[in-house]
Order: structure tokens, then C-alpha cells, then sequence
């Protein structure tokens, strides 16, 4: 398992939203809603297990650590991005969303663990993940509707 540092180069995006840290942990959970209309599993407690799928591209994640209102980690322990050289290039990262409420709203902070601009898919990870995290999720945090992609 790959694990963050100071100068760690890993994805990194941050919003701020008009929401309590319980309604933004919350909202994280619902992932059907912000990411990936194909979902399966839960995304709410620890030790869960759920599934995005987008065509023949997967990613099956494990709740490994879950503190309402404060943070949520899912460890990738599968996946097939059928682009890549390496089709199972996410097995082992981290996806980590660090919640804190400061000045009357909440930051929320994303942080994809070994996605660097070494790994063959960062460019396309990156902008995946800007759109799912600076527009869709802030969206649904704000308005309650995500901005799912279609396929």
C-alpha cells in the first residue's frame, strides 16, 4: 500500500461547500449520485465494499477508514482500466476525502494516494477526478444533483 508524504505528488483537490462535515460525509457515501451511475455495494461504514463501473473500466474499493464528519478512506483492491499498459494500475492507491469545517462551511479534501504524475493514466485520472470532485460533487454538496457523465 502506498502511503502519502509531505512532498507526496499524488492528486490533490479541495472544495468548500455550504454544508455541515456530517452532510458532506455523508454525500462522499452516496456515490451513485457525484460519480458513477454504475455502483454497486456501499460506501457508508467501515469495511464496506462497493464497485464503479464506467463501459469495461472498473474500480472496487474497501471502506478502510470511516470517521463520520472527519474523514473517509477507500483502498482500491481491484481494478481494469482496459486504456492502460498497466490495466490495474489503481489496485493498492488510496482515494482519502479529509473533512473539516472552517469559517461557517466545510473543506473537503481529496487526496487519490499514489496517483503521481509517473503513474500512465495521471493526465487522465486528473482530469477525471477534477470534473467528479471540482464540479460534480460540489454541485451535488450545493444543489443536491451530481453531474454524471453518460457511458
Amino acid at each position: 500500500m502506498k502511503t502519502a508524504t509531505l512532498t507526496d505528488q499524488s492528486y490533490h483537490s479541495s472544495i468548500v461547500v455550504n454544508e455541515s462535515a456530517m452532510e458532506a460525509y455523508d454525500k462522499i457515501s452516496r456515490v451513485s449520485e457525484w460519480w458513477a451511475a454504475s455502483f454497486e455495494g456501499s460506501a457508508k461504514n467501515l469495511g464496506d465494499t462497493f464497485k464503479v463501473t464506467f463501459g469495461e473500466t472498473y474500480v472496487t474499493f474497501k471502506l478502510t477508514e470511516a470517521i463520520p464528519g472527519k474523514k473517509v478512506t477507500w483502498l482500491v483492491t481491484d481494478s481494469y482500466l482496459p486504456w492502460q499498459n498497466d490495466k490495474t494500475e489503481w489496485t493498492d492507491t488510496e482515494v482519502v476525502f479529509e473533512i473539516s469545517e472552517e469559517n461557517n462551511a466545510t473543506k473537503i479534501d481529496m487526496t487519490h494516494v499514489g496517483l503521481t504524475p509517473e503513474v500512465e493514466c495521471f493526465e487522465n485520472c486528473q482530469a477525471g477526478w477534477n470534473h467528479y470532485i471540482q464540479k460534480s460533487l460540489f454541485k451535488f454538496m450545493e444543489e443536491g444533483q451530481g453531474v454524471l457523465q453518460k457511458g
